[in-house]
């Protein structure tokens, strides 16, 4: 039977071999800009798969997949093991987070059981902060669980603006940094600036790059560019409709100077 979160480890963490990882989370939020990127790493890297996280906390549904057969909704964890020149990784992926405040905290207690059994030493959640408005060029903002690393963060450039984001970071990326506090393990957050109002691969790869260059990762970026160009083009067609609305809006009102 199903538990609430239901933790299937496909290895044993001592059979996978890792020393002292980071763990990644990268699950949907805000512009997909966490996932893209922790999607990414795991294609790019060709991680295995070591943890499969099925749980009642994700919506009541079944996935259909190309073939017409479905799966459960599911995240998991893949290991990547370095060859020295950076550290091993654990990615968490997955389908959903959860659909209730409880969720939320016993999922996080599982990821950060995850991240301990695999030793990790610190962990960095993804996401996106959306700003309400389209955004020309991204740049990544930062939180973290300790002024140390806050201060480690912005020699990478990335910015701690008082106050930002307003209200707090909901669901796991916030959560994780609060709770691995309490276990002792350093946490910090790392959001793309995005619109919001989409899929964001343009914020997704700023993400990627100043989380390259903090862990010394060589990565292709060229799939995520794809991506970027393409938006990049749905950017500017939303811009050209916006300013034509706005000449429509300005030419009815000097037409009502003639009625």
């Amino acid at each position: 039977m199903l538990k609430k979160v239901d933790v299937r480890y496909l290895k044993d963490p001592e059979d996978v071999g890792l020393e002292n990882p980071i763990f990644i989370e990268g699950l949907p939020g805000i512009g997909h800009v966490g996932k893209l990127v922790a999607d990414h790493l795991v294609n790019e890297l060709r991680a295995e798969k070591v943890v499969e996280i099925y749980s009642h906390y994700f919506p009541p549904q079944v996935m259909v997949q190309e073939d017409g057969t479905v799966r459960m909704p599911v995240n998991e964890v893949y290991a990547w093991k370095s060859n020295g020149d950076s550290s091993d990784l654990l990615i968490l992926v997955g389908d959903f987070q959860s659909i209730s405040n409880e969720g939320h905290f016993e999922l996080v207690n599982a990821y950060i059981d995850i991240a301990k059994r695999f030793g990790a030493r610190r962990i960095y959640t993804l996401g996106g902060y959306g700003i309400g408005k389209l955004v020309e060029e991204p740049y990544v903002i930062g939180a973290a669980n300790s002024q140390d690393v806050v201060e480690e963060l912005k020699s990478f450039g990335i910015k701690f603006e008082p106050g930002e984001p307003g209200g707090g970071i909901i669901g796991a990326s916030g959560l994780l940094l609060g709770v691995s506090k309490l276990e002792g393990i350093d946490a910090a957050c790392l959001m793309g600036v995005t619109s919001g109002y989409m899929v964001d691969p343009k914020s997704a790869k700023v993400v990627l790059d100043v989380l390259s260059k903090m862990l010394n990762l060589e990565v292709s970026v060229e799939a995520l560019e794809e991506r970027a160009k393409e938006m990049e083009k749905i950017i500017a067609q939303i811009k050209e409709m916006q300013e034509m609305a706005v000449q429509q809006w300005k030419s009815d009102e000097d037409l009502r100077y003639f009625r």
